[in-house]
């Protein structure tokens, strides 16, 4: 890191000398003074190798590597102001690709609906959403956000909830006909279960019996899986019980494909998270992100 520093700061010295015509007007603009900047150029040159001024006590000239030389710090440093100047024009201006992780049941139970007036707010900005049950990773993957349901693991990353969505135990109207209704969790045990198998792979359903007891009921599922969506469909197809967030199955309710059963005992709500790196530096595209959600996800809760 010292010897980049080194380099560049020798190459802008350089350049200063010959924009400047001097080693006393170069001291003047860069506030050394003439011995110092006497100095640094030997210790340029000797680290490249090579003359790359002759220098009398009245003027300067460049040797043909010198020339060269000076020729690429020339571009190097217009390009370095070009790119902060448009760095400044943009300010804190949200810009550039955002990239995002999401559950499958947040992506179709929000997302979906939100995503066309957050790309007319933000024209500068593209986005790059992988729509998966999967636990992505944040730095390996150089992901700037990720949205997660349910509790999270311990972790250095910065947390906000957005939103907590209730859970419900839903069957198929087929399934119950066929096997009967469940009227206390510990009844279960007779039947067919579905479970999302990113909830840690539980034996057991956690209900909430009253508004200060918890009961721990102990399960056996046919089906785990890592895809809301497939959960979802089982339940939706008749092959047995499942407990979904009731924003991924609103419709499938409304409709009648789906129906709760156990609404006496309530599953413990999930915390719907957004998840960054650090709230340091952080970047105007994620701060708008996160703004954005946070914004339509109290609009959400108020209707």
């Amino acid at each position: 890191m010292d010897r980049n520093r080194d380099l560049f700061d020798g190459m802008y010295l350089f350049y200063s000398v010959v924009e400047q015509n001097g080693l006393s007007a170069a001291a003047r603009v860069l506030g050394h003074t003439p011995s110092h900047v006497s100095k640094e150029l030997a210790r340029l040159e000797n680290r490249l190798g090579t003359r790359l001024l002759n220098r009398t006590t009245r003027k300067i000239s460049l040797t043909e590597t010198g020339r060269t030389y000076f020729e690429n710090a020339r571009r190097m440093i217009e390009d370095t102001r070009a790119v902060e100047g448009r760095l400044n024009a943009l300010g804190d201006r949200p810009y550039g690709e955002l990239r995002m992780s999401v559950p499958v049941v947040f992506a179709h139970g929000c997302l979906n609906s939100w995503l066309p007036e957050f790309l007319e707010r933000y024209p500068d900005m593209t986005l790059n959403i992988d729509i998966s049950e999967r636990r992505a990773d944040l730095i390996e993957e150089g992901i700037d956000l990720l949205v997660r349901i349910g509790e999270l693991p311990p972790s250095d990353f910065i947390a906000r909830e957005l939103f907590k969505t209730n859970g419900v135990t839903v069957a198929a109207p087929s399934y119950l006909k066929r096997r009967g209704i469940p009227l206390h969790p510990s009844a279960l045990v007779d039947h067919d279960l579905i479970d999302f198998s990113y909830r840690g792979a539980t034996q057991h359903w956690m209900y909430h019996e009253s508004e200060h007891a918890k009961l721990s009921v102990p399960i056996a599922p046919i089906v785990r899986c890592n895809d809301a969506q497939t959960e979802k469909a089982l339940a939706v197809a008749g092959r047995g019980i499942t407990r979904l967030p009731h924003l991924s199955c609103q419709a499938e309710l409304e409709a009648g494909s789906l129906v709760t059963v156990l609404s006496d005992f309530a599953p413990p709500p999930s915390g719907v998270h957004a998840i960054y790196a650090s709230k340091d530096n952080l970047a105007p595209k994620t701060r708008a992100m996160i703004d954005f959600l946070v914004e339509k996800s109290r609009d959400a809760m108020q209707l």
